[in-house]
């Protein structure tokens, strides 16, 4: 049905700007433009308070289930940290629509609340979560514009998770995209994959972390401070 193959990632000398961070570790993004964390375990991510973080990957490869596990509702001193999660409001719409009716009718009215929503969080000047799936570059194009003029960084979470783990991601929750999505998808990640394995995070970003599916489980936290 659709390919099985993976991103070819890169396991050997990384560039410059990359690290490695030992295993349980606490990482500041902002202090280095690329972390690789693949094959690692029970780090923890902390930015500045205020800063936008784009949680990126395949559909499936358990961005959702990140954001919800290890991205808490407040920073210290009780700062609000908002979580802009296009599943969640996919479901709150579905819980309002007839059963009978079809997804695709009512999409373009989701997509319109998610990014009014995601406008409204921006705006809070609260710390933003967002749940991206990598292949609307506007939307980080969007963000960065936001950040610039608000001071605030722009910092890229990266799950680099094979295609085949993702379908089965997407059969488990039972809930998936066409093939011709998935694989514009692909496409779109294998380029934003590369780049960062480059050390370069995308334009308009102070930083980006990759990760695979056992680092991304074992995460202890991502917070702000």
């Amino acid at each position: 049905m659709h390919g099985q193959g993976t991103f070819a990632t890169t396991r050997g000398t990384l560039p410059a700007r990359q690290e490695r961070t030992r295993a349980g570790g606490t990482v500041r993004p902002d202090r280095r433009a690329v972390h690789d964390l693949r094959g690692g375990v029970g780090a923890e991510l902390r930015y500045p308070a205020r800063d936008l973080i784009i949680a990126s990957g395949l559909p499936g490869s358990g961005k959702s289930t990140l954001i919800n596990r290890v991205v808490p509702g407040a920073g210290p001193g009780g700062v609000a940290v908002v979580r802009v999660d296009s599943q969640h409001t996919r479901e709150a719409w579905e819980r309002r629509m007839p059963r009978w009716l079809p997804y695709a009718v009512y999409r373009p009215l989701v997509r319109c609340a998610h990014y009014a929503g995601l406008r409204r969080a921006l705006a809070s000047g609260a710390s933003v979560v967002v749940h991206d799936c990598g292949s609307q570059p506007w939307v980080r194009r969007w963000l960065a514009r936001d950040a610039r003029r608000s001071g605030r960084g722009l910092h890229l979470v990266l799950l680099d998770v094979d295609p085949a783990v993702a379908l089965e991601g997407q059969a488990a929750r039972g809930r998936g995209v066409s093939g011709f999505a998935f694989g514009r998808h692909r496409r779109a990640m294998r380029r934003l994959v590369a780049r960062v394995e480059g050390g370069q995070p995308p334009e308009g970003c102070a930083s980006a972390v990759l990760l695979d599916r056992a680092t991304a489980s074992t995460l202890r936290g991502i917070s702000f401070e």
